[in-house]
């Protein structure tokens, strides 16, 4: 990513950053966006709204500490609790979170009555295949899903927005071989052309200056 000059966003949780403080250097140092994950990889449906509350301001304060700012997004681990989203919008500075899979676009809702920024997820572009079945035979099987998945949302981007998460937890793909065949994807959407690599927090400033221009 550094060397094709490519931003990402990094969803992590905070403790971990905590014990990799150059990850959280590299974060801050190279212009990447921090997303929490949460203070900890936990269920938040097992925690009380007092605690969860706590360990968001917890995962806050570490960030600003390991990456030089504060998170903008908030994505749960292991998805949220009933609670999570108010916690999001009654802290006041967020941004988006990305607890959703149910839309290809980002939307808002309106919790509480305050319009709150949703930039969804999705795993169909993750490399998380290589641990999973169905899995990927090889790294081939991982840049050809993305390449025809690219290719058909490219020509659909010529009449309105098309967003491609593509997801790679580093203890996967992480590997010479996979990453190869990511470093290989990167390439070939460069080349195609009219392709903005955007971290998410660039993508939900970029919906709030135009969502009103893509109204159905």
């Amino acid at each position: 990513f550094d060397e094709r000059q490519i931003k990402v966003t990094v969803f992590a949780a905070a403790a971990a950053i905590e014990r990799n403080l150059e990850v959280g250097r590299w974060i801050r140092d190279e212009g990447h966006e921090p997303c929490s994950h949460g203070w900890r990889w936990e269920e938040m449906w097992r925690l009380t709204r007092e605690q969860e509350k706590a360990h968001m301001a917890a995962a806050i304060t570490s960030f600003e500490a390991t990456c030089g700012s504060r998170p903008l997004g908030w994505y749960c681990r292991y998805g949220p609790s009933v609670h999570t989203r108010e916690l999001i919008v009654e802290d006041g500075g967020f941004v988006y979170d990305s607890d959703a899979y149910n839309d290809d676009l980002p939307y808002y809702v309106d919790v509480r009555g305050t319009p709150h920024l949703i930039v969804p997820y999705t795993f169909t572009y993750n490399d998380a295949r290589f641990a999973m079945a169905p899995g990927y035979g090889s790294p081939s099987d991982f840049f050809d899903l993305l390449r025809r998945g690219f290719d058909y949302l490219w020509e659909e981007g010529a009449s309105h927005p098309r967003i491609m998460n593509i997801g790679v937890p580093p203890r996967l793909a992480g590997q010479a071989g996979r990453a190869s065949a990511l470093k290989e994807f990167i390439e070939y959407a460069r080349n195609k052309g009219g392709v903005w690599f955007a971290r998410r927090i660039d993508i939900a400033n970029w919906w709030q200056q135009h969502h009103a221009e893509f109204r159905p």
